[in-house]
Order: C-alpha cells, then sequence, then structure tokens
C-alpha cells in the first residue's frame, strides 16, 4: 500500500497492529482521525496512552481496575463467598452482561495448555487457591471455555484444593463443547450459569 504521507502510513501501520484490523481498515481509521478537530484527536490519543498507563489489576482476583481492588470485589451486596473462575477479563464482561452472577471472580490470565507452552505455574492458579482457604470460599464457579485445555485446567485445580470444604460447580454445558466463551449469546451463558452442575459430573 502505497501512501502519499510517512505520518499516514505510521499511523496505519499502527491501527494495523490491533486485533481483526487489517491495512484497509486500518486506513480508513485514520482518515476518518483526520477529519476530526485536532483536540478531539489529542483527547483520544491521551485517553488511550492514560488507560494504557494508568490502570491497574485487582490484588485479589486479578480483573481490571481503578484502583487495587476491582469494583466487584469491593462491592458489600455480591456473595463475597462464591468465585467465579474464568480465563480472561473478556470473561467476565461476558458473564456481567448476563446479569445472573452475583459473586466474585478469578482471572487465570489463560488455561493449561501444554501444546502452547502454558503450565500452571504461568497462571494465577496459586493466588485462587489462597484465596479459597484464606477467605473460607463456599463455592468456586468454573466458567472456563468448554475444550480439553479448559477441562485440564479444572482438573488441576480441582486436585489442589480437594482437601478444602469448597462446592466446585461449572456452567452448565449450553455452551458448546470447543467454543470459546466471549462468543456465546447472552441468553444461553445466563441459562449456563443459572444451571451450573458439579464438576464431578463430567470431569473424570
Amino acid at each position: 500500500m502505497q501512501l502519499p504521507s510517512s505520518l499516514l502510513e505510521n499511523a496505519v501501520l499502527q491501527f494495523s497492529k490491533l486485533p481483526g484490523i487489517g491495512k484497509k481498515t486500518a486506513l480508513r481509521l485514520v482518515l476518518h482521525l483526520l477529519k476530526q478537530d485536532v483536540q478531539e484527536v489529542q483527547f483520544f490519543g491521551e485517553t488511550i496512552a492514560k488507560m494504557r498507563r494508568d490502570i491497574k489489576f485487582c490484588q485479589r482476583c486479578f480483573n481490571v481496575s481503578d484502583g487495587h481492588i476491582c469494583s466487584i470485589c469491593s462491592n458489600t451486596m455480591r456473595n463475597q463467598k462464591m468465585i467465579c473462575v474464568v480465563e480472561n477479563i473478556r470473561d467476565v464482561i461476558a458473564i456481567e452482561s448476563t446479569q445472573q452472577f452475583n459473586g466474585t471472580y478469578h482471572v487465570l490470565d489463560g488455561i493449561i495448555s501444554p501444546l502452547d507452552g502454558v503450565g500452571p505455574d504461568q497462571l494465577n492458579i496459586e493466588p485462587l487457591v489462597q484465596r479459597i482457604q484464606n477467605e473460607h470460599i463456599e463455592e468456586l464457579v468454573f466458567a472456563l471455555s468448554p475444550n480439553i485445555q479448559g477441562d485440564t485446567t479444572i482438573y488441576y485445580i480441582q486436585k489442589k484444593i480437594a482437601h478444602l470444604p469448597c462446592n466446585i460447580t461449572t456452567i452448565a454445558r449450553g455452551i458448546a463443547f470447543g467454543g470459546e466463551l466471549e462468543y456465546a449469546d447472552e441468553m444461553t451463558l445466563a441459562r449456563s450459569i443459572a444451571n451450573r452442575l458439579p464438576v464431578q459430573q463430567y470431569v473424570k
């Protein structure tokens, strides 16, 4: 793609690094910004930079947060004795959109996948075990993507906390096996959370 300006070319290159954004879409976004007021574009850039610079991760659940503890963990109206274990922050957003879960979360930041070089030590599993033990958690709800890697992760964590008096459940199989949680529609996801099952029924 030949562009008449190196500044334009550099901007297109940066936008094209975003997931799902090709060179043509990136060019369209950059040309749109060129039509905007300089101050608006400057505010846009400063907002993105400030987000990346100042955003924090909750010290309790590893969700994104403006402070050291996220708004979900600090909400006394939520069930603090129930934890929903998810793979990433996108899954927290997806479940929150259903308005069917009133507990807290724990973001693993991935799932166990030996083929991809991801082992238990690279995930937020040990902090989860400590949290279950120290906070006397009553129920652990697994909401991991229904695939082999997700089931492996559930099995591993289940073994790690077998000695703790914690009820372990998982979202119902309304989510198709092999699917990605973030792409499930809200109704299906909400029904899966409401009809969660004991882990022993499907993790062998």
